[in-house]
């Protein structure tokens, strides 16, 4: 199988970091692939392997990846020893970081894609997939020229910085021939012109909002008071987050497109409007970590009422990297089988899944499985 490059928006961020350090600690036997949903027992699929995965990106962060890396050796994210024994390949990929796009600074579509096109010459990839890991942006107002994809490339060739960045890169993915993940809740490739670009170009794309903590709890506890004819009366949670995440949350407008895809999995799973609602905090003390605390109020038999509360601590960073090696090689194996557009088989992986409203983690979990047995 040829090698895949894997494009990393936000490549020197947390997840993307740990993403890269993974693969590399799986290359040269240091770590397992556990967390990789692709490499468990019996999953179907003829995918790259890990070991075959080159990466680059773009990020306005000038920190360099091992420095990164001994960041997250000291904060325990990853081993403190896998930075020194990596750091060629740490080297290797921080070379092919090129310098994100910054709102306000002009036209960046042509740059950005002379970019994602060079690195795949550089390396002679068949395939490069680009992933959207960076912070988190406002939501967006729809505009007349996010409706036609004739209208948006008459405003991006007048000069006009039109696109949020989370759109404009899916641009720059779709217009370099490039499968696409939004593993953020921005806005990315929602937009109708940048659909209609896709298909065009014949590409896929996946998102949004990669679902690694509270949420996934969510989507698997819903499904039960449904099931057994529970009515769930509130689910309020909270969560405290630390990091470069949690900074970015801190934000009001930012924070709204988080909770917005977080809340909305309860009410899609049971069918009706439940209350409650998630509350997010920056606490920095926490650093990498992050902890949610759910309280859920329901009802039974009789109108008896019961509570279910729940506490989930864990690292964002070592949930979500191995999830961006699976879909990296999904959206891959899709492309090379010749699926474009959107793919709803891959919600699984996401609190908004593009292309679906099948919130409940099991049947997402079945259906992500027929997929890859039909991509096999």
């Amino acid at each position: 199988m040829d090698k895949l490059g894997v494009w990393l928006i936000g490549a020197r961020g947390s997840v993307a970091t740990t993403a890269i350090v993974g693969a590399a600690a799986i290359r040269a036997g240091a770590a397992s692939p556990r967390g990789c949903v692709s490499e468990s027992a019996g999953f179907p699929g003829q995918l790259v392997p890990l070991t075959d995965l080159v990466f680059g990106g773009h990020d306005i962060a000038e920190t360099s990846l091992r420095k990164r890396a001994e960041q997250l050796g000291r904060a325990e994210v990853i081993s403190p020893d896998l930075p020194g024994l990596l750091a060629s390949d740490l080297e290797a990929a921080d070379a092919e970081i090129r310098p994100g796009h910054v709102p306000g600074d002009g036209p960046a579509a042509t740059r950005l894609i002379d970019d994602i096109t060079g690195f795949r010459a550089r390396h002679g990839l068949a395939r490069v997939v680009v992933i959207n890991v960076s912070s988190t942006e406002p939501p967006v107002d729809p505009r007349p020229e996010f409706e036609r994809l004739a209208d948006l490339e008459e405003r991006l060739a007048a000069g006009d910085d039109v696109l949020p960045p989370s759109s404009l890169y899916a641009y720059a993915a779709f217009h370099a021939g490039c499968g696409y993940v939004e593993f953020t809740p921005s806005t990315g490739p929602t937009l109708p012109a940048l659909a209609e670009l896709a298909a065009r170009r014949g590409v896929p794309y996946a998102g949004r909002d990669g679902k690694t903590g509270e949420t996934l709890v969510k989507s698997a506890l819903a499904p039960m008071f449904a099931d057994r004819a529970l009515r769930v009366r509130s689910w309020s949670g909270l969560n405290l987050l630390g990091g470069g995440d949690g900074a970015t949350l801190a934000d009001p407008a930012a924070r709204s497109s988080k909770r917005l895809s977080k809340d909305q999995v309860v009410t899609k799973v049971l069918g009706e409007p439940v209350e409650g609602e998630t509350h997010i905090d920056y606490v920095p003390d926490l650093g990498e970590w992050k902890t949610a605390w759910d309280h859920v109020s329901f009802e039974g038999f009789l109108g008896v009422r019961m509570t279910l509360q729940f506490t989930w601590q864990g690292c964002d960073s070592a949930l979500a990297a191995p999830l961006v090696l699976d879909l990296a090689r999904l959206v891959a194996r899709a492309h090379e089988k010749g699926r474009h557009g959107v793919l709803p088989e891959l919600g699984y992986f996401f609190k908004s899944p593009l292309g679906t409203d099948e919130h409940a983690l099991a049947a997402q979990y079945a259906r992500l499985r027929a997929f890859a047995e039909e991509l096999s």
